[in-house]
This record gives C-alpha cells, sequence and structure tokens, in this order.
C-alpha cells in the first residue's frame, strides 16, 4: 500500500512543487530534480522495475539532458527547466516521453501567448506590491516554463506504468 502511495503521490508532489517555485521565483531548485531521480530509482527497485526497462528510462532522460542542456546553451530555456525536464524523462522512459514533449510543448506555447498578453496590460496598483507578480509582469523577463513542464507531466502521468500498477480498489477500501 506504502508503495501505491508512493506512486501516487510522489511524482505529482514534486511537480506541483517545481511549477509553484518556478511561477513565484523563476528558479527551480536542483534539489527537485534530485528528489525526481532519487524517486525514480526507489520506487523502481521497490517495484521490481527489470534492469533493462531502467536502463532504457536512463537513457530517455539522458537524451532529454543534452537536447534539453543545448535549448538551455542556445538561451531558449532555463537550467532548471531543462534538468526538471530530463528528471521527467526518466520517469517516463522513451514509450511515454514524446507525449510528454508534446503537450508541453503545447502548455508552453499557450503559457507563452498568455504572459506576452498579460504583460501587455498595466498591473493594477494593489497587485504591484507583490514581488513575484511584478516579475512575472516584467517584459524583460522569461517565461516559468517549469509550469508547462508540470502540466505536460502531469496530462502524461496518469497513462505510465507507474499509475497503472496501482490497486486502486485496494486504496479505496482503506
Amino acid at each position: 500500500m506504502i508503495l501505491d502511495l508512493a506512486r501516487l503521490l510522489l511524482f505529482p508532489a514534486l511537480m506541483a512543487f517545481a511549477a509553484a517555485s518556478d511561477l513565484f521565483t523563476m528558479t527551480i531548485s536542483n534539489r527537485v530534480s534530485l528528489a525526481l531521480i532519487a524517486g525514480f530509482f526507489a520506487l523502481a527497485f521497490a517495484g521490481g522495475m527489470a534492469p533493462y526497462e531502467m536502463l532504457t528510462h536512463v537513457g530517455a532522460g539522458a537524451l532529454l539532458l543534452v537536447v534539453a542542456f543545448t535549448c538551455f546553451a542556445m538561451g531558449w530555456m532555463g537550467g532548471g527547466d531543462a534538468k526538471v525536464a530530463a528528471s521527467v524523462a526518466l520517469w517516463f522512459g522513451f514509450a511515454q516521453l514524446m507525449d510528454f514533449l508534446l503537450y508541453a510543448s503545447l502548455f508552453g506555447g499557450a503559457l507563452t501567448l498568455l504572459l506576452l498578453q498579460f504583460r501587455q496590460w498595466p498591473l493594477p496598483y494593489g497587485l504591484a506590491g507583490q514581488a513575484w507578480l511584478a516579475r512575472l509582469h516584467d517584459k524583460e523577463s522569461g517565461i516559468p516554463y517549469g509550469i508547462a513542464l508540470t502540466l505536460g507531466a502531469l496530462t502524461v502521468y496518469p497513462e505510465t506504468e507507474w499509475v497503472k500498477a496501482i490497486d486502486l480498489a485496494h486504496l479505496a477500501l482503506r
């Protein structure tokens, strides 16, 4: 039952924390990525994931790390976003990687358009004192892409083997 609860809550909670952190501070701590990596390995070992399957997940994470850090080097995304994206790829493996990237891109595009529009309007006086909101409103500020990564990840996560392995009937009876 503990393994099922961990599968159900750990990944979504860490992703929600990453999104909130990016929204309020425009940074995602390395601790979030490290917790995602540690959580993956802990649950993979506890759940009996085969070594070959674990290796393919590591390969997906490594591939996305290279791609994301190339985007970071080009100035297209933040370093925290790149690390979180690679950590998510570790959880999804190649099976759901393209779905995650598609959803994250769609949510990222929508978020970018919304923020660009939001930045065209003056910030109401009562809200101007909120540092995080002023930073989000600043036209020179970036896009908190951790939000899009989280939305993409949480859209795909219910379709993964992590969630499919949960005995929901057993959890509901407790």
